[in-house]
């Protein structure tokens, strides 16, 4: 009998048990969520396992706090970490740069687990601030760059084709582009190379528009927190899964992935959001865009700000 794949969700939260759900319900792999709150990774996963006869779909789930059910994953989704809050008081959210020294020593517990359990897992981490955790993720596992990637550029892309849809009163199937750079304010979205069905989208939004767009894009992990109190869920995990299904599937799909450049787009030793081709290797390739100078200069300025933030780190 040929082996299942199998693929462990570290944080039952949100994110994580809605990363679960959608895995389960496309049969991606046998799953494993893991919480340190063990009632809350065993009751989800239960809960999820019995939604199976009703949605029809058939895997293994189980929710553990022991990393000894995780050993031998495929691929391992970090999600754990201390997420942004608004402050009732100040109203002010939680910056990606104020989580950076608590989550790094969680995501690095998470991480030497992992790579003591799942030597030959491919890492996808989501955690905030996430080019920053790539680098505590890489660093502690030990595993060469191409095995460690970061969910950003799936959910900032996503964020950017729904408001550009929105806007023109089209289907979102029919917007193509994506987000580069770092994950947050900084990110750069790029509308020269946008399409709505191939038409170039400066050809059908005025420029005012466009950039409104952007800059709601740029601020959109914010927008949720205003609304719900907390980080949203929905789109990080539907990024995330994609990411998942082309490395288990070896779909060899142009994703943009926070990816570890050595060289690339000039920059060396640094995680940014760039176009990735990912298969079962992981990172299988990085693909180089022309930019014009003012791309490149607001990919310097999200390069900087990310490298600004990695050197809390003290690696």
């Amino acid at each position: 009998m040929a082996r299942r794949n199998k693929v462990t969700v570290v944080g039952a939260g949100n994110v994580g048990a809605t990363c679960a759900t959608w895995m389960a319900a496309k049969e991606l792999a046998d799953v494993v969520l893991v919480d340190i709150v063990e009632g809350a990774a065993k009751g989800k996963a239960l809960d999820l396992l019995e939604a199976g006869p009703v949605l029809h779909f058939d895997i293994n789930i189980v929710g553990t706090s022991s990393y000894a059910e995780t050993a031998d994953s495929d691929v391992v989704v970090i999600t754990a970490g201390v997420p942004r809050k608004k402050d009732p008081v100040t109203g002010q959210f939680t910056s990606r740069d104020d989580l950076v020294k608590i989550n790094q020593k969680i995501v690095g517990d998470v991480t030497k687990e992992i790579a003591h359990y799942s030597p030959n897992a491919i890492i996808i981490v989501v955690s905030n601030p996430l080019d920053a955790m790539c680098h505590v993720a890489l660093h502690e596992s030990g595993f060469e760059s191409h095995r460690v990637i970061g969910q950003a550029g799936s959910l900032d892309t996503a964020r950017y084709k729904t408001f550009l849809a929105m806007e023109l009163g089209v289907s979102v199937r029919d917007i193509h582009g994506m987000v580069l750079g770092g994950h947050g304010d900084t990110m750069v979205p790029l509308p020269r190379h946008t399409s709505v069905a191939g038409i170039p989208v400066q050809e059908l939004i005025d420029d005012e528009k466009l950039q409104a767009i952007i800059q709601r894009t740029r601020q959109g992990g914010g927008e949720i927190v205003g609304l719900l109190g907390y980080s949203g869920y929905y789109a990080p995990a539907a990024g995330t899964v994609e990411m998942v299904e082309a490395i288990i599937k070896d779909q060899k799909r142009v994703i943009p992935s926070a990816v570890y450049l050595s060289g690339q787009y000039g920059y060396d030793g640094l995680y940014i959001g760039v176009p990735a081709v990912l298969g079962a290797k992981g990172v299988e390739r990085i693909i180089e865009m022309d930019l014009n100078d003012t791309e490149k200069g607001m990919l310097d300025y999200s390069a900087d700000a990310v490298r600004s933030v990695v050197q809390v780190l003290g690696y």
